[in-house]
């Protein structure tokens, strides 16, 4: 009995879909909810699972296809045993390497784009996949490994050989298709930069008194609530009593109507292997700190798995990016539409600053506010800012509420 593998539900913002990576190929035993192909959205990668045990009769769509909302895309065998197929005609060894030899050749697309991100030699990478196929696994686990691949000892001539066909003055191009992802990501900015009018405000503030806070509190913090205690949980607090002491700012333009929002979701900026994502933390302002850094972990673990969904990858009032985790001294950030502003958190650097007359070195960063002058006046602007700044500054007034 034939079982049709269908691409599940899309949402409604999802037009169509693009089939990723085949784990399964035909003729090989599948287990019941076992991910046999992932299928790659604008915003989420879908894991179809097999709905019974059996074995992949037959691929509908390959790698790189693009589908739509329950369409065929392969069958199951329900109930078979793998090898069934073949074993009235028994391939020979020569043939196996061939097959092989051609598998390694096709790469899926996912399987492309992890090879030319990290200059991965295929040539060198051990398939463990059926004949011989290299699997979306079998590349990061070479990355794992710091790029060193398991290969086969070769004779010392074989390897002579290799080094003298290598020239190091050859220059080559490799050219791979971009992900869904990237493709909506470009347009977001592009939609942001031609649609709003949009300015960037700066400032910076003393660390020092969240660093001494966190010295002092981080082992019983960790220990009370099972999480380290992090900068994020203290910044999307400050930008939470900002957003109520500044409503324009938690605003939104929809046609020529402003959306005020009595609520407090905001997006996170989370840098994954597939792209940057912006997954939203919902209902900050009745989060604690441990809540908010629980949330972050769970977003950012999700993210770096793909296993985020469109629920929460959606809405957000105002977003924060922290490009200091990479280095960053000072960004502009793009506004994520239809948001009305987004704030740039920095790398914290020690500088020489002026205190009392006198020079201190102090852990010192910058912030950077872009925000759509359409809606936010820049007294506002600037004041939102100034308050991240006070907050972060003076913690306790965070939990006065000053």
């Amino acid at each position: 009995m034939s079982i049709e593998i269908k691409v599940p539900d899309l949402p409604e913002s999802v037009a169509d879909a693009t089939i990723a990576t085949w784990h399964k190929q035909p003729g090989d035993r599948v287990e019941r909810d076992e991910v046999i192909v992932d299928i790659e959205t604008d915003k989420v990668v879908l894991e179809v699972p097999a709905p019974e045990a059996g074995v992949l009769e037959s691929i509908v769509e390959d790698a790189g296809a693009t589908v739509l909302g329950q369409q065929v895309i392969g069958k199951l065998k329900k109930g078979a045993v793998a090898g069934e197929e073949t074993k009235e005609k028994p391939a020979s060894s020569e043939d196996a390497k061939a097959d092989a030899k051609a598998e390694n050749d096709d790469l899926s697309p996912a399987v492309r784009r992890l090879v030319a991100e990290h200059n991965i030699d295929v040539s060198k990478v051990s398939g463990s996949g059926k004949g011989g196929r290299i699997t979306k696994e079998d590349v990061e686990a070479v990355i794992k490994d710091g790029g060193k691949a398991k290969t086969a000892d070769k004779p010392a001539a074989a390897k002579t050989q290799d080094l003298e066909l290598v020239r190091p003055d050859e220059r080559d191009e490799k050219r791979v298709p971009m992900t869904r992802l990237r493709k909506r990501v470009a347009e977001r900015l592009l939609e942001a930069k031609n649609t709003t009018a949009m300015l960037t405000t700066f400032n910076e503030v003393n660390m020092k008194p969240i660093m001494e806070l966190r010295k002092q509190y981080q082992d019983i913090f960790e220990k009370r609530h099972g999480i380290r205690l992090g900068f994020m949980s203290f910044y999307v607090k400050a930008v939470v009593e900002s957003l109520k002491r500044f409503p324009e700012v938690n605003a939104s333009i929809d046609g020529e109507d402003i959306v005020y929002h009595n609520f407090f979701d905001v997006s996170i900026a989370v840098s994954t292997p597939r792209g940057l994502v912006t997954p939203v933390l919902r209902d900050c302002d009745r989060l604690s700190l441990a809540d908010i850094e629980k949330g972050i972990k769970e977003l950012a673990i999700k993210g770096r798995d793909g296993k985020l969904t469109v629920d929460e990858l959606s809405g957000g009032n105002f977003t924060i990016t922290n490009g200091g985790v990479f280095g960053s001294l000072m960004s502009t950030p793009i506004i994520n539409p239809p948001q009305s502003a987004i704030l740039g958190m920095h790398k914290i650097q020690d500088r020489p600053m002026a205190v009392d007359g006198k020079v201190e070195i102090l852990p010192m960063m910058y912030l950077a506010l872009s925000y759509d002058h359409r809606l936010i006046d820049g007294r506002e602007s600037v004041s939102f800012l100034v308050s991240i700044k006070e907050l972060l500054e003076d913690p306790t007034r965070l939990l006065l509420d000053v």
